[in-house]
């Protein structure tokens, strides 16, 4: 699959729930005022989840317990926003990890794809190694990712399928930092670039 090769106009849908609880934690700070809770603190989001690798071996959420974690949804035919994202928080990790290697071992990168129609253990394997070898990909069956993408409050649907049988998904494109017990810390910057990346996991993993 040549996922570089394809383009076409792609739309990301905002996550509402999530945009709703990201302004509720924000009202009440003074301007200026210091922040040492991380923005996500408190938020429901991430939990449980049984999914496969590029190997076919089970993987679940549990099973990096003790890590930090980036958790990103998308997928690999994606034309535009999801290699862009992923090529900027990959990116972005590797400019922490120079800085801080020790602790970078101990952030687990992972992609979790929401059109696991198509995209095969193979096919986030080869997306993801197109990328950087420390980042996971993972899938499942459609109920595996659904039960995923509702703990992360993602948004996902299937768009009009074409003549050919191609088709977009339109989703949210939410990048995640979680702490070492799986709860929420931060959002990062993908929109903003690798060394803002690279600055906002330093500042919760530090």
């Amino acid at each position: 699959m040549n996922w570089r090769a394809m383009r076409n106009t792609h739309f990301v849908a905002p996550t509402f729930a999530v945009l709703a609880s990201l302004a509720l934690i924000s009202c009440g700070v003074p301007s200026g005022e210091q922040v040492n809770d991380p923005p996500l603190a408190g938020a429901s989001i991430g939990g449980p989840f049984t999914l496969v690798n590029s190997a076919g071996e089970t993987v679940k959420y549990s099973d990096f317990d003790g890590k930090y974690r980036i958790v990103y949804f998308g997928y690999a035919y994606c034309p535009d926003v999801c290699p862009t994202d992923v090529q900027r928080l990959t990116q972005g990790y590797n400019l922490f990890a120079e800085a801080e290697p020790a602790l970078a071992e101990q952030v687990q990168p992972m992609f979790i794809t929401i059109d696991p129609e198509r995209d095969t253990q193979e096919v986030v394997g080869e997306f993801t190694s197109a990328f950087s070898p420390k980042l996971i990909g993972l899938t499942g069956t459609p109920e595996q990712v659904k039960t995923a993408a509702d703990a992360f409050r993602v948004f996902y649907s299937k768009g009009a399928v074409s003549e050919g049988g191609g088709y977009l998904m339109d989703h949210s494109n939410i990048a995640y930092l979680m702490d070492r017990d799986g709860a929420p810390l931060a959002t990062l910057p993908v929109d903003l670039g690798p060394d803002e990346i690279a600055a906002e996991i330093a500042k919760w993993t530090s």
